[in-house]
Parts: structure tokens; sequence; C-alpha cells
């Protein structure tokens, strides 16, 4: 079978990748979470997440009808490494609501035209409409980590995001868009596994591209990009939400809790506030 960018992540695995990388995706199955700072030793089980992803699903569809009915408009940024599972997450948030109210925005490369733009400009274009809500798979915050490790933007460009960051995320606050920031993390080990299994997949390695092969020899340098971030960006207005992400059925129920814990809404049921040792403010972001 040919590999895609033929076979560099494998390479990487066996030729780059730290020696406690490797141990740690040698000696854990396909469930065990392989980072020590992870607060369990394993997945959840598959029948007790299902159990509450579909309760959470429920609320969800009641969520939808409120937004709907009082011309509500809700906005959830989803940023983290890749491989976090912010595709996945995205997925349960979505997959039993209308897309005429819930829809999905990844924006590819900027045009040349966009490239010349107000940097949010293109963002804003996608903001809801009364009556909506629009989840960001990633945002305006590839500035602050991608285009910084890539030097896909010079510093000076950088600096302005973020000194127009906290004004930007204000105006969307004050013009009554619900704002909701989740950063899922993922350790370096689990990263790469699941890169490993993309490259093997035929129908996954379309996920698969030369960002994330690069990516993987430039941990630190993500680190430091994404711990500058959350200083620069974790508001009163506009705070962050980091869910730790190496098992994907508690950061999927962790990141739906998280939304729906700060939002009223018609006829909503009890819904659990997110598992602490896997949720809450980049205090528990751990690089």
């Amino acid at each position: 079978m040919t590999l895609p960018f033929d076979g560099a992540i494998s390479d990487f695995y066996e030729n780059g990748a730290p020696e406690h990388v490797r141990r740690a995706i040698d000696q854990g199955d396909k469930k065990d979470i392989l980072r020590d700072s992870y607060p369990y030793d394993r997945w959840m089980k598959k029948s007790t997440y299902q159990d509450q992803i579909d309760m959470l699903q429920r609320e969800l569809v009641k969520l939808q009808a409120d937004v709907k009915e009082n011309g509500k408009r809700i906005v959830v940024v989803f940023e983290g490494r890749d491989a976090a599972g912010k595709g996945g997450t995205i997925k349960r948030f979505r997959e039993n609501l209308n897309p005429r109210i819930a829809r999905t925005v990844a924006l590819s490369k900027p045009t040349e035209r966009e490239a010349g733009q107000w940097y949010f400009q293109r963002y804003v274009d996608h903001l809801p409409t009364a009556g909506e809500i629009v989840l960001f798979d990633r945002s305006w915050y590839n500035r602050g980590v991608v285009e910084k490790v890539f030097g896909f933007c010079t510093d000076a460009q950088r600096e302005k995001f973020f000194h127009q960051l906290p004004e930007f995320e204000d105006m969307l606050a004050s013009e009554g868009i619900q704002l909701f920031k989740i950063w899922l993390n993922v350790g370096r080990a689990e990263q790469l596994r699941r890169f490993l299994a993309r490259e093997k997949d035929p129908l996954k390695q379309w996920k698969l591209s030369w960002i994330d092969v690069e990516g993987l020899k430039k941990w630190d340098d993500y680190s430091a990009a994404i711990s500058e971030t959350f200083a620069r960006s974790h508001t009163q207005v506009a705070p962050w939400t980091v869910v730790l992400s190496d098992d994907k059925y508690r950061a999927r129920l962790a990141a739906i809790r998280a939304v729906l814990n700060q939002i009223d809404y018609a006829g909503k049921g009890k819904v659990d506030a997110p598992d602490p040792k896997v949720c809450g403010t980049p205090d528990i972001w751990h690089g």
C-alpha cells in the first residue's frame, strides 16, 4: 500500500520521535491512555459514553429549537493541535441538528483577495444571523498558533492580531452573539498514534496534510505559541475552555456539557457539569 507523503509519518515514528513517545505507543493498547498526566488510565466504556451522549444530544435539539424560536446567535470555536479530535467533537454536536440552523465553518487557505483584507474579515462573513449556531473548525486563532509556527505571518501581523483580538471578541459579545471557545488538547504520543492510524487507513488518509507531517517536528514551537495565545486571549468576556482529549469519549461529553451549562434554553433538563479532571481553564493545559 502506498502511504501518503511517502510514509513520512511512519518515518518520524521510527527515526524522529522521542524515545518515550515510541515506547508509550508500543506498550499501549487501543484504549489505553498514553499520557502519564491524564487523570484516567483507559477510555470510558462505550456503553457509558453512549448513554451520556444520547442524553446530551437531546438537550442540543432543545437548544436548537430555542435558538430558532428566539433568534439567538451562538458561535462555538473549536481549536487544538492536529488530531486532537475537533472534527469528531463537532460531528457529535451537529449530527442530530438541522444543518440550516447549525452549520460548520472550516475555511481553507486564504485566497489572494482574502490575504489582502483585514484579518478578521473573512471570519465575520460567516458569523451567525438570528436563529443560527455556527461551529468554527479552526478560526481566527490560526494567526496565534499555526501561522506563527510555520512563519505564515510576520511578528508584526501577529502582534496586531493580539492587539485587535480583545476588542473584536468584545464586539461579538456586545452584539449579543454568545461565543464559546473550546481548546482540545491531546498528548504527543496519542497525537502520533492517531496520525499513524490515519496514514494506514485509506478512508482517513485524506485527513492528512503537509502541515500535519511537518508539525510533528514542531511540538515545542506549537507549545510556546499555544501558551502565549492562552495568556493573551483568555479573558473574562471570552474565556477558553480546555478539554483534555486523549480519550475522545470523555472529550466529546465535556465539550458539549461545557457549552450547554452556560446557556439557558426552553425545556432545559439536568445537564451535569463537565468532568473537572478533563475540562477547565487553561490552567489544566500541560503543553
